[in-house]
């Protein structure tokens, strides 16, 4: 045993790519176990060192019973709890099922619905209990990832920048394919950590890292109605990675209206 700091990462409903995140640091990663202990990590190792634990970093949504009640049992023994990625900060891609009917999708899937115990609704991890951070993504930036956990053991803000894609974009100096090819983008409103990447290669931002800290969604609806963009259109645009994100949410209501 030793004093240094015990971290811990959970999965919940997800596909396990941020999490991968963490192992894809490769020659930062042997700094990362350096200074502190993989306490629990199944995506890692078969080790696991009880809690209490300093930092917590949970990837994944609240779908099941279950998650509702395994959550709360994941504070219980935190310190600090960091969500990461999509699905634990906006619900993931899986709560479109909030625009449904859960039971619709449970008889298509699965050949046994009957032993299919889900919730009714996908939601963050905020929704349950208390977040110390949330770091955006689908999947997460891998550098920031590393930044949050220096800040966490430095005990400071981490510095994650809260610009919008378009910040990033004039950054790298590409031009704007909204304004210059007419082409939908969600960069306007949403989070930066890609390093603009879809805009670089001619194409618009699908709104991967959630809505930015500030944002307009009604300017950016009127944007992509002048380009022709049908209101149904925009509605599944905003239902991706981050619908359930507040702002993408009641803006995608809105068009859907």
């Amino acid at each position: 045993m030793t004093d240094r700091p015990k971290l811990a990462v959970w999965k919940f409903a997800s596909c396990d790519g941020c999490q991968l995140s963490l192992l894809d640091c490769e020659d930062e990663l042997l700094d990362v176990v350096g200074a502190i202990d993989l306490a629990y990590f199944p995506e890692a190792t078969r080790d696991e060192i009880e809690g209490p634990y300093d930092l917590s970093l949970v990837e994944g949504s609240v779908t099941t019973p279950h998650d509702a009640a395994r959550i709360h049992e994941v504070r219980g023994v935190s310190k600090a709890v960091v969500t990461i990625g999509a699905c634990a900060t906006a619900g993931g891609v899986q709560s479109l099922k909030n625009w449904a009917n859960v039971d619709d999708f449970i008889s298509i899937v699965y050949a046994e619905p009957d032993y299919i115990d889900s919730l009714e609704t996908s939601t963050p991890i905020s929704d349950h209990i208390d977040v110390d951070y949330e770091l955006r993504g689908c999947p997460i930036n891998k550098y920031q990832l590393l930044e949050v956990v220096a800040a966490f053991l430095q005990k400071r803000t981490p510095n994650i920048s809260a610009h919008s894609v378009c910040v990033d974009c004039k950054l790298r100096g590409t031009a704007c394919v909204m304004v210059g090819q007419g082409m939908p983008c969600l960069g306007p409103v949403t989070h930066a950590g890609c390093g603009a990447l879809c805009p670089a290669y001619n194409r618009g931002c699908y709104g991967c890292y959630g809505p930015a800290e500030t944002v307009n969604m009604a300017s950016l609806g009127s944007w992509w109605q002048d380009l022709g963009v049908a209101d149904d259109d925009l509605v599944r645009a905003l239902r991706t990675f981050n619908g359930y994100a507040p702002e993408f949410r009641e803006a995608s209501e809105v068009y859907e209206h």
